[in-house]
């Protein structure tokens, strides 16, 4: 009987798809020693947007909650998303400092780091998949998943033996956009199957378009060993498929699927409160939960959609949204065709909003567009327009190096410049990633803690 396994998305990319993470320790910590009877393959619960979140909205250490679901949650796996040598920022940090972030990352409680870059450039994950499997956790190489002319099954195929060669244990099918199809997710997992059949194969999908419980299926039958999934009441919209009712077909339908099924509904029972709470204070909007087939056509994920008419109704330009999303894929093919997950749907999005609305394509170009053009990303999958190359950079030549190689050592430094702010080496890594919000968190954190000495000194 052929097994298949789950990944646990609630408490992290679930609540970060639905509610911005914007899910407190609160309302995690009650079921977490639930959890840990579950069964899952793994638990998702870092990385990603969780660690600005933290700090930024929630006045939260985003350390001392890992610390925290590692104490609970001491027989599952916990697992965390990880940009390659963006760590959870937009942009490359030196090499000290991804080795340093991968290594308290572990030291901290994490088992699995899910490691992936924006372009599918494999230079830039070596690094921390190398020192992930130095420091004994399980590096699964995720490909960012995507349809152009230039991204075939080969290509694919191709990637995948990339990073098992430099040391991934598993791998991981990224389809952040849930723009895959049925036949398409059975296709590719075919491919890496018959060049990989001894490395385990995971599918991460959104359920945006609508496909995803259907190519979740289509995964399994041909030999996907994880999915990812998401508790009941935070699954469906812009979120993963459903956890309890993944459970069932599979189950229906002969496979082994070691969960305890009454604990998944006591998981989904308790945060089904926190749902309903988040629904009526607005944070939990029913346009995360609606179907959207745009993503089909223009291969726009659901929050870039989100980002598209944020920014077009500051312009109070909300009308020329189709404009806008007409423009997208030709941007993207100028810049030779990135997938669009962070941080390349935001620029593509913002180039494709200021070419209409200056009347001129690539009038008005960004910096984070002109650092792509100078390689400062990584090498992208086809080849840009040269002509928009030459007009943004003039006789400037790109980068053929890594990028990082050019970055001088920063961790040791940092640490020194913040002396007795910084209370351990998590602290700098937070100031590194976030500057100014870690910076706010410390004084903040410090004025509770001295209110709380003054309150118990006056109680005495």
């Amino acid at each position: 009987m052929a097994k298949v396994q789950f990944t646990e998305t609630v408490l992290r990319d679930a609540n970060q798809s639905l509610i911005a993470t914007r899910m407190p320790m609160s309302v995690m910590k009650p079921i977490l020693s639930t959890m840990d009877k579950a069964g899952y393959y793994s638990v998702e619960c870092w990385g990603g947007a969780t660690f600005d979140s933290c700090l930024r909205y929630l006045s939260e250490d985003p350390w001392e909650r890992l610390r925290t679901i590692r104490k609970e949650m001491p027989n599952t796996k916990l697992q965390m998303l990880l940009r390659g040598q963006n760590l959870l920022g937009y942009k490359h940090y030196p090499d000290d400092v991804v080795i340093k972030f991968v290594e308290r990352s572990i030291a901290n409680g994490i088992d699995i780091i899910r490691i992936f870059d924006a372009l599918n450039d494999m230079r830039n994950i070596k690094l921390a998949v190398e020192t992930t499997v130095k420091n004994g956790a399980i590096a699964s190489g995720a490909i960012s998943y995507t349809t152009s002319p230039v991204h075939t099954l080969e290509k694919y195929v191709e990637l995948c033996k990339e990073m098992t060669a430099m040391g991934c244990q598993t791998i991981c099918i990224k389809d952040m956009a849930g723009v895959i199809t049925p036949q398409e997710t059975y296709d590719l997992v075919r491919a890496i199957k018959n060049a990989l059949p001894s490395v385990p194969l995971i599918l991460h999908t959104h359920c945006t378009t609508g496909m995803a419980f259907m190519s979740v299926v289509k995964a399994v039958e041909a030999g996907c060993d994880v999915i990812d999934s998401a508790s009941s009441c935070l699954s469906g919209g812009t979120s993963q498929p459903a956890t309890e009712t993944l459970y069932d077909a599979f189950t229906q339908m002969g496979y082994d699927v070691p969960m305890d099924r009454k604990v998944l509904k006591q998981v989904n029972d308790h945060f089904k409160a926190y749902r309903d709470q988040c629904l009526k204070d607005g944070l939990l909007k029913p346009k995360a939960m609606a179907t959207d087939t745009d993503a089909l056509t223009y291969k726009v994920p659901g929050g870039m959609l989100s980002n598209l008419m944020a920014q077009l109704e500051t312009m109070n330009a909300l009308d020329r949204m189709d404009e806008a999303l007409e423009e997208t894929p030709k941007v993207r093919k100028d810049l030779g065709y990135p997938p669009l997950v962070t941080p390349m749907s935001q620029m593509v999005g913002v180039q494709a909003v200021n070419n209409v609305l200056a009347g001129e394509r690539y009038k008005n170009v960004s910096k984070e567009v002109k650092a792509y053009m100078r390689g400062e990303y990584g090498r992208t999958p086809g080849p840009v327009d040269e002509a928009l190359r030459k007009q943004i950079l003039g006789d400037e030549e790109s980068l053929t190096c890594r990028y990082a190689d050019t970055l001088e050592p920063l961790f040791e430094k940092t640490k020194a410049e913040l002396g007795d702010m910084a209370r351990s080496d998590e602290d700098v890594l937070s100031y590194i990633a976030f500057p100014q919000v870690a910076e706010k968190f410390f004084e903040d954190r410090k004025a509770r803690e001295e209110k709380m000495v003054k309150f118990t000194i006056e109680q005495m």
